[in-house]
C-alpha cells in the first residue's frame, strides 16, 4: 500500500517561528515519529510521520512537545546558499563568485567570476542552467570514456535533482545523475560515474561490483566519505 501525504501542510513553533511540517500516513510505521531530512527542500525539512489509527491533532500534539529537538536539529542543518550576485561556488574544485553583470549575453566564466547578464531576479535560474550545462558536458564525457574501457556502451544520460541518490544506471545501459556533482571535487563526480558504470556489468553491490568500481576510479572510500560528509551541504545550493 502506498504512503499518501496530507493534503495541507500544517506547522508548528520552533523557537518563534513557523515550521511547515511535511504529514505523512504510514501504515508500516509502529509509532509518531518526527524527521528533520538534511535531504529534503530547504523549505519542508521537516517531516512527521502518522501510522495506522493516529489522528493529525495527536500528531500535532506529539510535534509541539518536540518543538525544542525540531529547533536543535534545523540549526544542525547546512544553510542555504542562493545563486545570487556575490555568491561564492566551487564547480569542479574550482572556486568562482557568481557576479551579476545586467545586459544581455550568455553566462560566462572569466578568470573567477562566472558572469550572469540579463535581470536580476533571473540569476538564480541562469546560474543553475549554466551549472547542469557543464555537468551534462562533463558526466558525458567521462561516463562514455569509461564504458569504452570495460567494452561497455551508454545509451543515454539523463540530469536530475533527486534528493537520494547522485547517480543511477537502468538495464538498457541509461545513467542518470545529479546535475549537483559538478558541485563537488572532481574525485566524487569520478567515483559517482564509475560506480555507475560499473553497474553495466554488475547489478548488484558485490565484491565483483566493487573492485570494478575501483579499477575505474581508484580509491572508492574517501570520495564515498565525502559525499556522506558534504552530500546536504550540496543539496542546499541554489534553495
Amino acid at each position: 500500500m502506498r504512503e499518501t501525504p496530507e493534503s495541507q501542510a500544517p506547522f508548528i513553533e520552533v523557537d518563534g517561528r513557523p515550521v511547515v511540517l511535511t504529514v505523512r500516513r504510514s501504515r508500516r510505521a509502529q509509532r509518531l515519529y518526527l524527521r528533520v531530512d538534511p535531504a529534503a527542500p530547504v523549505d519542508f525539512p521537516v517531516e512527521l510521520v502518522l501510522p495506522r489509527g493516529v489522528g493529525l491533532a495527536e500528531g500535532l500534539r506529539f510535534a509541539r512537545d518536540m518543538a525544542g529537538w525540531v529547533g536543535r536539529r534545523l540549526k544542525a542543518l547546512p544553510a542555504a546558499v542562493p545563486f545570487a550576485d556575490g555568491t561564492p561556488i566551487e564547480v569542479s574544485g574550482e572556486a568562482l563568485v557568481v557576479r551579476h553583470v545586467g545586459g544581455r549575453g550568455p553566462t560566462r566564466r572569466e578568470g573567477g567570476l562566472l558572469l550572469v547578464a540579463g535581470a536580476r531576479e533571473h540569476v538564480r535560474r541562469r546560474v543553475r542552467d549554466w551549472l547542469k550545462a557543464q555537468a551534462r558536458a562533463v558526466l558525458a564525457e567521462r561516463s562514455r570514456a569509461l564504458a569504452a574501457r570495460i567494452g561497455k556502451s551508454v545509451t543515454s544520460i539523463r540530469l536530475g535533482d533527486p534528493r537520494s541518490r547522485w547517480g543511477s544506471c537502468s538495464s538498457d545501459g541509461g545513467l542518470a545523475y545529479s546535475w549537483r556533482l559538478i558541485l563537488a571535487p572532481p574525485f566524487v563526480l569520478d567515483y559517482v560515474v564509475a560506480h555507475e558504470i560499473a553497474h553495466l556489468v554488475h547489478a548488484n553491490h558485490g565484491p565483483r561490483f566493487w573492485r570494478l568500481t575501483g579499477e575505474l576510479c581508484g580509491d572508492s572510500d574517501a570520495p564515498r566519505a565525502w559525499l556522506n560528509r558534504n552530500g546536504p551541504r550540496l543539496l542546499r545550493y541554489g534553495e
